[in-house]
């Protein structure tokens, strides 16, 4: 499901699921924690680049298998939430704390917890068609696996409640101009940005720009966030709304809430 290709600088981490339009998994995504650490015993690379095979970055979760969480947690997984929710944090944070920069390339869809891998890379460029949305409410959840938090942190408060509560799909160019993305590139210059990108960095002391992320992510206090993040999806997991949400999503009704 995570396939990787180290090419000099860059060590590459690409979404291999495409006949599944890359929907997430908690299997994925601990496979992608491993290749983060592959990144870092491996000489000489500069930049982790994280992108998507065939059409799209990632449609998010994978809702027919709840994200492979009753596989991994046993069927009662809805009851120990908090666990669940640590554990797929703790896979992005792994992302979000590397001793190396990261570098997210986005095409067509990046929506969910696809949008908020993309978050916890360090930088994001975008083709000019991406659509992102954190659609969490849309199916009666929030986005817990430091989406809220690192997208309030990245275009501000105002922005973020606006995206969250609206499930809106936020195009390129607003994207870009809110600071979502750090630049729009066509798809097929993404290998060149990517390169382009990276012998920048390369010409500032590896130790340097790691202290400095250390530094900002220091600032930022993400974790206090994600604890909050995981504290106030536990109870939406016993709804009746997230039954009619994920229902209404997957056969791509409008969902008639019932508000318990």
């Amino acid at each position: 499901m995570i396939a990787t290709t180290h090419n000099d600088l860059i060590f590459e981490i690409k979404l291999n699921r495409p006949e599944k339009r890359n929907a997430m998994t908690i299997q994925m995504l601990m496979e992608l924690a491993g290749a983060v650490a592959e990144a870092e015993r491996t000489g000489g690379v500069r930049l982790i680049v994280v992108r998507g095979e065939g059409k799209m970055f990632s449609a998010g979760l994978d809702l027919m298998s709840m994200g492979g969480a009753p596989e991994e947690f046993g069927d009662d997984w809805m009851h120990h939430s908090h666990e669940v929710s640590r554990a797929w944090q703790a896979c992005l944070n792994r992302l979000a704390n590397a001793s190396l920069p990261s570098l997210a390339l986005i095409h067509s869809y990046a929506i969910g917890v696809g949008l908020e891998l993309a978050l916890a890379c360090d930088l994001r460029y975008a083709a000019p068609d991406v659509r992102l949305s954190l659609e969490e409410t849309r199916v009666g959840l929030i986005p817990d696996v430091g989406g809220t938090t690192r997208l309030t942190g990245l275009i501000g408060p105002g922005r973020a409640k606006e995206m969250i509560y609206t499930a809106r799909r936020i195009d390129a160019e607003t994207a870009e101009r809110w600071g979502l993305v750090n630049r729009v590139v066509a798809y097929e210059e993404f290998d060149s940005a990517a390169m382009e990108l990276v012998e920048e960095i390369s010409g500032c002391s590896p130790l340097a720009v790691s202290a400095a992320k250390r530094v900002i992510q220091g600032i930022l206090d993400e974790q206090r966030g994600m604890t909050m993040e995981a504290s106030e999806i536990a109870p939406l997991f016993h709804t009746e709304d997230l039954q009619i949400g994920a229902q209404a999503t997957m056969m791509k009704q409008k969902p008639e809430w019932k508000w318990k």
